[in-house]
């Protein structure tokens, strides 16, 4: 009988689903845990380092992570994203506010998303705002969503399991690499109010 054997693709797989968290972030600590099993499983072909802002909550008055514009490498930018559902699922909408890093507002989205859950929502509004973001050129962005759920999955700390989450997940992801430098952090709801606006007012102006 002949012996099986692994070939690279098949072994990275199972290192991928078998290592713990713990022993990847020991490995790999620049990068989020779940871009490494992406890459170990054959999902993604790259990986990029995460930038993570862990405190304390910024807003916008704060002073921006990326204070210099470096010549050819983008506008530097910050984003307030929100997703609302009524009902949770229920009636949804989705809000972003894109802003200078001296605070002037760039753009700001409202959507109307129909019936989905609060998470669905927020990723949906983190999408639309860096949509925003990539069609303006930001090259170094701020992300701020009050969120921690998300903040947390797009930081590594937690796997993202939920079936309707993760094609969201990887969606946000793949368009986070279209950026040169990007960080994500929480911040409290009071701090994210033009966003939450928008949100609900995306859910206002549905079409009947």
């Amino acid at each position: 009988m002949p012996e099986s054997c692994l070939d690279q693709a098949a072994l990275a797989a199972v290192l991928g689903e078998r290592l713990s968290d713990a022993v990847l972030a020991k490995l790999f600590p620049e990068y989020a845990l779940a871009d490494i099993r992406a890459v170990l499983c054959g999902q993604q072909k790259t990986v990029s380092p995460v930038i993570i802002t862990s405190s304390p909550a910024p807003s916008v008055q704060q002073q921006s992570l990326f204070p210099e514009q470096a010549s050819g490498s983008g506008l530097a930018c910050k984003l307030f994203t929100d997703g609302a559902s009524r009902g949770n699922p229920g009636e949804a909408g989705a809000g972003s506010v894109l802003l200078e890093s001296n605070g002037q507002e760039l753009a700001a989205r409202s959507l109307y998303l129909g019936q989905c859950t609060n998470n669905v929502a927020e990723y949906k509004a983190l999408l639309l705002g860096l949509q925003s973001a990539l069609e303006l050129g930001c090259g170094k962005l701020e992300i701020f969503l009050d969120s921690q759920l998300i903040v947390r999955q797009l930081q590594g700390q937690y796997k993202v399991k939920h079936p309707t989450l993760k094609p969201l997940f990887f969606e946000v992801k793949e368009l986070l690499t279209r950026i040169e430098n990007w960080s994500v952090a929480h911040v409290p709801r009071e701090q994210n109010k033009r966003a939450d606006a928008l949100a609900n007012q995306g859910i206002d102006n549905k079409v009947a």
